[in-house]
């Protein structure tokens, strides 16, 4: 392999030209707004902006889920920042989140409203405001804990590095893929060996763990990420089918992976969700 794609790094690195591959026009090694983008308020208290991607979808399940359990008070707005043309580098964006990733939330309840930004942060504030969705048993709130942070380590693993040098990468290169389908298999190993004891990722108790984790590894081995599934061998994971499965067929999960989505099926797109009766167009 020595021959492939050989490269030696200059003294310092020096931003020259876009890095080429699906996401090149957007990648930059700077932070900060890149232009000026008053977002839209809608009615509700929970203001989302952001895009179905699996970390998108962890928030639109969340809502759904805390709304299918009765909490009307968690009713959202969610619109759509299209990363691809640049809309997380908006100034408004990146006054609720300075590091211009989706999705980001502002909580009008509160006075002043509150900024909530990365996924965990997400999933863990609305679980505590409405406490549900964590376990009350101690041992059993740490196990859903360990895995939430399970998830936020490992999972770029998966997406920055597998999924972006298998799927986006402008060529095909085998030491990354190697490298990165390798972690991307012990991880679901991983996954494996503890739903072979567990039902769901903290025990007996679905909670913010497979939220969490359910868009990337649920999606991963179901066949809807990266077109991956035969390359990595997803089946033999049995026991991750079986909770993608179960996990899959909740209704809040059904309702919150269609939000913010413009791809596929037009049956499973919703550009944007402001109240129930949406999800019937």
């Amino acid at each position: 392999m020595s021959d492939q794609n050989e490269y030696t790094p200059a003294k310092v690195w020096t931003w020259e030209s876009e890095s080429g591959g699906k996401f090149a026009s957007i990648n930059r090694p700077i932070a900060g707004a890149t232009h000026d983008k008053t977002l839209p308020i809608g009615e509700h208290a929970f203001q989302l902006y952001s895009l179905a991607t699996p970390n998108g979808q962890k928030a639109t399940i969340m809502f759904e889920e805390l709304l299918q359990l009765g909490c009307t008070d968690a009713d959202y707005d969610a619109y759509l920042i299209n990363i691809g043309d640049g809309d997380q580098f908006g100034s408004d964006f990146v006054d609720i989140n300075p590091n211009s990733k989706i999705p980001a939330l502002m909580d009008h309840s509160t006075t002043p409203p509150t900024r909530i930004f990365e996924s965990g942060s997400i999933l863990q504030y609305l679980a505590e405001k409405f406490d549900v969705l964590i376990p009350k048993d101690l041992k059993a709130k740490t196990e859903c804990r360990n895995w939430l942070f399970w998830q936020m380590g490992s999972a770029p693993y998966l997406g920055g590095g597998f999924g972006h040098f298998y799927s986006y990468a402008p060529s095909k290169m085998q030491y990354p893929i190697d490298r990165f389908t390798m972690e991307t298999k012990r991880q679901l190993d991983v996954l494996n060996r503890h739903l072979s004891e567990n039902e769901y990722m903290a025990g007996d108790e679905y909670s913010i763990a497979d939220i969490a984790i359910w868009p990337w590894y649920g999606s991963l081995v179901l066949g809807d990420l990266y077109d991956a599934a035969k390359f990595l061998d997803v089946a033999s994971y049995t026991h991750v089918v079986r909770w993608a499965k179960q996990v899959a067929d909740r209704p809040a999960v059904k309702r919150g992976r269609r939000v913010n989505r413009t791809w596929g099926p037009e049956e499973d797109q919703m550009a944007e969700r402001h109240n129930d009766s949406d999800f019937e167009g």
